[in-house]
């Protein structure tokens, strides 16, 4: 019996190894974080209230709560628009601003999570993860201009459709811990999750500048459900191109 419960407890560790396993736990509510916080003050509370009385367990009955809460993890419903490209997380759209990075135009939009959001990020296009680098920075308040530069970030970039889109997980006064699973040459799905920030922080999606921007600064959205932007495939842009030129003759 010990070691059909040893089997059985060691197959459902190889999620990976078991598509249908690994289904039940995408399915589960909340992040494993969330559980592993709420036991362990769930026994710190029955602790105190043994030694000391059940009004001392409140804090951290109160405490564990809060983690089960803020962990969670809800299901969404992805859009399937050609050429979308969804927020990579929850919060509020603070900027939508043109930047220059070497010679390239890009469009920035920027999503400030407050410990309120959901903090479970997405992937925001389907396509190939071609580079991820991180960047060891400073904690500075996630809405201030400078911490898109000089914060601890993680800085992914996903290839779809012949399109870069780059997005970063960016750290700020609370979150200390950012986690992101996939590796360089992954294929990710638009809206897949990919990880979290713990405790406030900042997503900025960077595409590229042609684009059809969907949000303006104000905008409330939701991780892999809500659309930021349009992409036009550069496969079709070429096409085009060559239609056009086809013409001219």
């Amino acid at each position: 019996m010990k070691r059909l419960l040893l089997f059985e407890l060691t197959s459902l560790g190889r999620a990976s190894e078991r598509p249908a396993t690994a289904a039940i736990i995408r399915r589960l509510p909340m992040v494993r974080d969330g559980y592993l916080y709420a036991l362990a003050l769930t026994a710190a509370a029955v602790l105190l209230s043994w030694m000391t009385g059940p009004w001392w367990a409140i804090v951290p009955v109160l405490l564990a709560c809060f983690f089960l809460w803020f962990f969670r993890d809800p299901e969404r419903v992805i859009p399937q628009q050609a050429g979308a490209v969804v927020s990579p997380g929850d919060g509020l759209v603070t900027d939508v601003s043109p930047v220059t990075i070497g010679n390239q135009k890009w469009t920035r939009i920027s999503i400030f999570l407050s410990v309120f959001d959901v903090h479970v990020n997405r992937s925001p296009i389907t396509g190939v993860v071609r580079d991820v680098r991180y960047q060891r920075g400073k904690f500075l308040d996630a809405r201030s201009a400078d911490c898109a530069q000089q914060n601890e970030q993680n800085i992914v970039t996903v290839e779809g459709d012949g399109q870069n889109v780059v997005f970063k997980q960016i750290a700020g006064l609370l979150a200390r811990r950012i986690v992101f699973h996939p590796r360089i040459g992954d294929r990710l799905e638009r809206g897949q999750r990919v990880g979290l920030i713990k405790f406030g922080s900042r997503v900025d999606v960077l595409f590229d500048a042609s684009a059809r921007v969907d949000v303006k600064v104000g905008d409330r959205v939701k991780g892999g459900a809500s659309i930021l932007a349009y992409l036009e495939a550069q496969r079709e842009l070429a096409a085009a191109g060559s239609s056009a030129t086809e013409r001219a003759h």
